[in-house]
């Protein structure tokens, strides 16, 4: 059976529950204890080089890291992943606007502000996160307005991907009531077979207001 090396309050980690769930895939979970270091635990290390979560062990015993990655792997021959060349290039072309601006801004403010952080980084940070957090849904707003889905008409691991961090964008104080195409899409995804509504919030775990080392 697969197993999922999972940290509930982790949303990049609930991409892969989500998929998992959609696809009625079996599969063990191990907990780790990120902000107490076990991340950086060389046996962990070795599944994962950056000592983050998610990351998922095959029955094989082959491992693969980084959500977008093993969405992209997971989703393969399915629904929510074209077959077809062009139709896969986009929805990866999602994947990694996730990857370089989601997790950059509305992520990363989002984990600041409910963990205390913000308050040990220099104010202009906090601005330029937050800026760049209001230019992400400008564009996906802009973007769904002509389309009912990010790859195209029909939901997909893009979805998924875009879907775990912003549609908590209220989190970080970021105004996502303003931008009525994007409300439209998060309704769409939640109204998705299987939809794993919960959220851990980072409260769950004291020692998340710790710094990674």
């Amino acid at each position: 059976m697969l197993t999922l090396f999972d940290y509930l309050p982790s949303q990049n980690a609930w991409k892969i529950r989500q998929l998992l769930a959609q696809l009625q895939l079996g599969y063990r979970t191990e907990f780790i204890s990120i902000f107490e270091g076990q991340g950086q635990q060389p046996a962990y290390l070795q599944i994962n080089p950056t000592g983050a979560v998610p990351a998922i062990r095959l029955v094989d015993g082959r491992v693969l890291a980084e959500s977008n990655a093993i969405l992209s792997f997971l989703a393969r021959g399915t629904e929510y992943l074209p077959d077809a060349a062009f139709e896969q290039a986009k929805a990866m072309q999602w994947l990694c606007f996730e990857g370089d601006y989601v997790q950059s801004s509305i992520a990363t403010l989002r984990h600041w502000t409910l963990t205390g952080k913000s308050a040990r980084r220099p104010q202009e940070l906090i601005a330029s996160k937050r800026a760049t957090s209001i230019k992400v849904l400008e564009i996906l707003d802009r973007e769904l307005t002509a389309r009912c889905f990010l790859a195209g008409e029909a939901y997909s691991i893009a979805d998924i991907s875009i879907y775990a961090y912003v549609h908590l964008a209220a989190d970080a104080d970021l105004p996502i009531g303003d931008f009525k195409a994007v409300q439209r899409w998060l309704e769409r995804v939640r109204a998705q077979p299987r939809h794993l509504a919960q959220v851990y919030p980072y409260s769950i775990d004291p020692s998340s207001v710790r710094e990674l080392a």
